[in-house]
């Protein structure tokens, strides 16, 4: 039978994760190094503070079991949503699971993880750090997907006492405390390991042989921050250019619908606009020759055991779509080929037809497209120069939008190639456009080179979309992994960051007095 407090925990869950979408949480303790991480990494996750860590930085939760925390909390003013705990705390106004404490005692150390590891009755344990993993747990329960976890502040190191900004008289350092704290390191090596196969990814920050990420690592991921710039009034809404951003994951899911998921959900997470795959009739799109070919990957050992592993079949790409539609992302498809074209208008309910740059000299099927379908359409056009403009504008008349890209097909792009003056040409071409019959155009980027500056000046000079390889971890085998990036580590969240911050430098195309500016004299 469900306990009371166990229940508590699983509402509080559900009510967190509809208000954090993103799926990070950050776990705060009280030790030094809490103070030096950047807010940034805080911005928009759930954050569990331990005792009175919300003395530090504002938590959404707070977790504790002795009084004198309540009484820390109370001098410096509440912050969290929601208080967990096993004292009579009961503040006006505050969201308060009441639950019972299960001390950390000679030899209780084994025990504590035992029940950890059954999810027994929800407590609050001696080792605090436990409960915020166990809410965390029930979190990713209720979102039904992986949450990643920043364990930070848990350095562990007795003598030095807690970070100042929390240091009260309320939280003596003595020597039962920094036996404690011997305790509460082993016992968090362990809740490591238990966790290693679970609905969390722990990654606890600092310097200890088990820390995944040093403070200075953490605060490297989250540079980069979207700030409006200035002070504007309430009522002068800021002025934006419209930027769709693709997370291309190509075949990178390698045709695994659990892998297909994580990359969509990190792309979500990261705040992508759409998620853009790949169709190909492998059989009719390579040579026997080619299909033939040797070619060692997990998934035999020719170059046609590969390519058929990668592509989705009909239940995949529904998967995809009703994936897509349950988070509130888009999704589309390059489509290399007129069977693949065939099969995916007539079986699929796709918003958007991706041409790449692959096929830019198959005329005929090009054709074939123009002629046949007059949705939306995005075209790259890597390997071309200016005749294939022209053809383009001249062949593609029927279609509602067309995207056109601007993209360099290296891989990677030497920065000396990417030519993001093309972008402006392109927007160029869309303003001529806008007031003529035929598809509305709109100018974008498909990035190739590494990093984000590219696509952050491509957003200067008018893109209305743009595009990035992302990946999952990194193979041996995979084609585009030297220009992907890795949806495991912050790289794709911090693209996404620096395109955000493009749109705002970008701001209105009107000159005028902003709120922010007056006269010095």
């Amino acid at each position: 039978m469900t306990q009371p407090a166990t229940e508590a925990i699983t509402h509080l869950a559900t009510e967190l994760s509809e208000a954090f979408p993103a799926d990070t949480i950050v776990i705060l303790g009280k030790g030094p190094s809490a103070e030096e991480v950047d807010t940034r990494v805080f911005r928009d996750r759930l954050t569990i503070g331990i005792n009175d860590a919300e003395r530090i930085h504002p938590t959404d939760v707070t977790i504790f079991y002795e009084d004198w925390v309540a009484e820390s909390l109370q001098d410096e003013g509440l912050h969290a949503r929601a208080y967990v705990t096993s004292t009579d705390f009961r503040p006006e106004g505050k969201t308060v699971v009441k639950a019972p404490h299960r001390p950390l005692g000679n030899d209780e150390e084994d025990l504590m993880l035992s029940r950890f590891q059954s999810r027994e009755e929800f407590s609050v344990e001696g080792a605090i750090f436990l409960s915020a993993l166990e809410l965390a747990r029930a979190v990713a329960d209720s979102k039904g997907r992986t949450q990643t976890v920043y364990m930070v502040g848990f350095d562990f190191t007795g003598g030095t006492g807690p970070a100042r900004s929390a240091t009260t008289s309320f939280a003596p350092d003595s020597s039962l405390r920094r036996a404690n704290l011997e305790i509460q390191q082993y016992i968090m090596r362990n809740a490591l390991y238990v966790l290693e196969d679970s609905n969390l990814d722990v990654i606890h920050v600092g310097t200890k042989e088990f820390s995944a990420l040093t403070v200075a690592d953490l605060n490297a991921q989250h540079r980069v921050q979207v700030t409006p710039p200035g002070r504007v009034n309430d009522d002068a809404a800021v002025e934006t250019p419209t930027v769709e951003i693709t997370a291309e994951i190509t075949t990178n899911h390698f045709g695994d619908l659990q892998r297909l998921e994580q990359l969509v959900h990190a792309a979500h997470a990261a705040g992508a606009d759409w998620v853009k795959v790949q169709k190909r009739d492998v059989d009719t799109f390579y040579t026997p020759k080619q299909l033939a070919a040797p070619y060692k990957s997990p998934f035999g050992n020719t170059f046609g055991d590969y390519r058929r592993q990668l592509e989705l079949d009909k239940e995949g790409f529904l998967f995809l779509e009703e994936l897509t539609k349950d988070l509130g992302i888009g999704w589309f498809a390059s489509v290399l080929d007129q069977p693949s074209f065939e099969w995916i208008t007539r079986e699929l309910d796709v918003p958007l037809v991706k041409l790449p740059s692959t096929i830019s000299e198959k005329k005929d099927y090009l054709e074939h497209v123009a002629r046949n379908y007059t949705g939306s359409l995005v075209i790259s056009t890597g390997m071309t120069d200016v005749s294939y403009e022209d053809w383009l504008l001249k062949t593609f008349t029927k279609q509602e939008t067309l995207y056109l890209l601007h993209c360099n097909s290296a891989y990677p792009t030497p920065d000396e190639h990417t030519n993001i003056g093309v972008v402006r040409h392109y927007a160029e071409l869309a303003a001529r456009q806008a007031d003529k019959p035929g598809p509305k155009i709109v100018p974008g980027y498909s990035s190739h080179d590494f990093g984000w500056m590219a696509s952050a000046l491509a957003v200067a000079a008018g893109a209305g979309m743009v595009e990035k390889h992302v990946k999952l971890g990194t193979t041996e085998w995979a084609h585009f992994d030297a220009v992907a990036m890795d949806l495991a580590t912050e790289d794709f969240t911090e693209y996404v960051a620096a395109i955000r911050k493009a749109q705002v430098h970008v701001g209105s195309t009107q000159k005028k007095i902003t709120a922010s500016e007056h006269h010095k004299y």
